[in-house]
């Protein structure tokens, strides 16, 4: 008995010990691999690291080193510098762009798009610096992509920190588009999964950085695929010790650009694919710092260099946002201006109404369960960020359901910043009803009228006409030119095929939001009566108040 029931053991235990060796000898086999940094290490490194670049970093330039890296990365960090660190960074900004007639560069397109990112970090507006739009030559497709894959990419990090419209250039030669761009980009991919500079290998550094400007489209199928091969060539491109070499060097550079792809796709660092030997990316990294001098290039000891503390510092700070679910580094809705007032270039339009105001962000990196994919994430986050807009409940959004006339009538109010004001002038508004006061508003400000002399029919569900024309009134309040003659205004809907069907009273409104493309052109019908959803009253209100220089 004792001899069968050891000839049953023995197989058995031979099984678990070939398992525990597979195990041991691919550590990749686990489902995922804890990192031994936690987050507390990683707050004191940035906390450290950012009180060491100030105290190298004094008065930062415009230049890549020592100028909008580091900035970037105190300034998404939340870290504390005195007052006048971002002020005089935006003077210098000023007068380098005067000085330069607004030309930075006349090859390198990535000189215009760091620029913008660090801008946008600090809350400036790069539409308006010092009177050029350095947003324009990213409109020019053949000089952005001259310079080979850094320019699509870098272009498109910089044009979705802030949702930018991508403006007309007159001079190029091709107008550039966000797909136009992608599509570069998609071409570039190497035979094994990665991107480089030059060459037939991939290079981990190139590779994290095109995974980060194409990680906001990864719902797209033809991105989808590209990113799941970009990934798969960067797991095998890592190292032993969880890290990466460029050229054949280790270095905290290319660590840095995978760690920040990861984050910016919203994957876990702990990931099975990016863990060897128990070691994670962010291990990895860690393992080039030194306490008070900042981070080294090399894994071999080499000295404390400016390019690998800022970079190091703007990666761990995307990875503090990622494990507080906020947004990630370059998804920049949530920035408020670090600028002074005299700095500050969104406080509206010259001929605005004395009483709109600009809205601060009031709960950093807001968003909700049921947007993350949603084409309107921008705007709704954005909104909510500042206190404009708020989901049904405390994590769900509904961006598929329509709102009702006082919903509608809150978010304007709330939008343009307006005190709110009781108002009788509606049979069917309580002084009791949660609404008055912003009926009330939108009413004495000529945002709203009533559905009758007597009515406002505040919870009726809103169309997209009447949406556009309480749009359109509080364009003119912002001190927008809402005006257009009856011809201007015609061209425009007719390239709609149910224009006709538009009520008189609200077609000089729906062109007004087409001109001004707070309404999409990029659709075959108006829809005017039909009910318009939370999303894209969101959307609607978020163009108005970029265009309005409010947002």
């Amino acid at each position: 008995m004792r001899g069968r029931l050891g000839n049953r053991i023995r197989p058995a235990c031979l099984m678990l010990l070939i398992i525990l060796i597979s195990m041991f000898l691919n550590p990749n086999s686990a489902k995922a691999a804890s990192t031994s940094a936690s987050i507390k290490d990683v707050d004191r490194v940035v906390a450290d690291t950012a009180a060491f670049m100030l105290s190298t970093v004094k008065d930062p330039q415009v230049g890549s080193v020592g100028g909008e890296w580091a900035i970037i990365g105190l300034a998404r960090s939340g870290y504390t510098v005195p007052q006048r660190y971002y002020d005089d960074y935006y003077s210098h900004v000023e007068q380098v762009v005067t000085a330069n007639r607004g030309v930075l560069s006349e090859k390198k397109h990535t000189e215009y798009s760091r620029l913008i990112l660090a801008l946008r970090a600090i809350g400036a507006d790069p539409a308006n610096v010092a009177g050029y739009n350095l947003l324009m030559p990213l409109g020019d497709y053949d000089k952005t992509v001259w310079q080979g894959i850094n320019g699509p990419i870098f272009a498109l990090l910089a044009l979705d920190s802030g949702n930018y419209e991508i403006p007309f250039n007159k001079s190029a030669g091709t107008h550039a588009t966000r797909e136009m761009y992608i599509d570069d980009i998609l071409s570039q991919q190497l035979k094994d999964g990665g991107f480089a500079l030059s060459g037939i290998a991939a290079d981990p550094d190139v590779t994290g950085m095109a995974i980060q400007a194409l990680a906001k489209y990864q719902n797209r199928t033809s991105v989808k695929a590209a990113i799941e091969k970009a990934i798969q060539t960067l797991s095998r491109l890592q190292d032993d010790d969880g890290g990466y070499a460029s050229l054949g060097v280790k270095n905290v550079e290319s660590t840095v650009q995978v760690l920040m792809a990861l984050c910016e796709l919203g994957m876990p660092l702990d990931d099975s694919r990016f863990a060897k030997n128990g070691k994670t990316i962010l291990d990895n990294l860690l393992t080039y710092y030194t306490k008070g001098q900042g981070f080294r290039h090399n894994a071999d000891g080499s000295g404390v260099t400016g390019m690998s503390t800022e970079q190091a510092l703007y990666g761990l700070v995307n990875y503090q946002r990622a494990a507080a679910g906020r947004s990630s580094l370059y998804r920049m809705n949530d920035v408020a201006s670090l600028l002074s007032t005299n700095h500050q270039a969104n406080v509206g339009l010259p001929n605005k109404h004395k009483d709109v105001q600009v809205m601060p962000v009031v709960e950093s990196g807001k968003t909700f369960s049921d947007i993350r994919e949603h084409a309107n994430k921008t705007a709704i986050e954005a909104l909510a960020a500042r206190g404009i807009i708020s989901g049904i409940n405390a994590t769900t959004f509904a961006p598929n359901q329509s709102m009702t006339r006082a919903e509608f009538a809150a978010v304007m109010t709330k939008g343009l910043g307006l005190k709110p004001k009781a108002t009788n002038a509606f049979k069917d508004i309580t002084p009791a009803s949660w609404y008055s006061g912003a009926v009330g508003t939108a009413y004495a400000y000529g945002i709203v009228k009533g559905t009758s002399t007597a009515a406002f029919s505040p919870n009726r569900t809103i169309s997209k006409q009447e949406a556009a024309v309480m749009i359109a009134n509080a364009a003119k309040l912002c001190g927008m030119n809402t005006a257009l003659g009856t011809l201007e205004t015609r061209d425009m809907l007719a390239q709609f095929g149910d224009y006709t069907k538009t009520a008189e009273w609200a077609r000089a409104a729906l062109a007004f939001n087409y001109r001004e493309n707070i309404l999409s052109q990029d659709v075959w019908n108006i829809e005017p009566t039909a009910a318009v959803k939370r999303a894209e009253i969101a959307d609607m209100l978020y163009r108005m108040l970029i265009a309005a220089k409010l947002l």
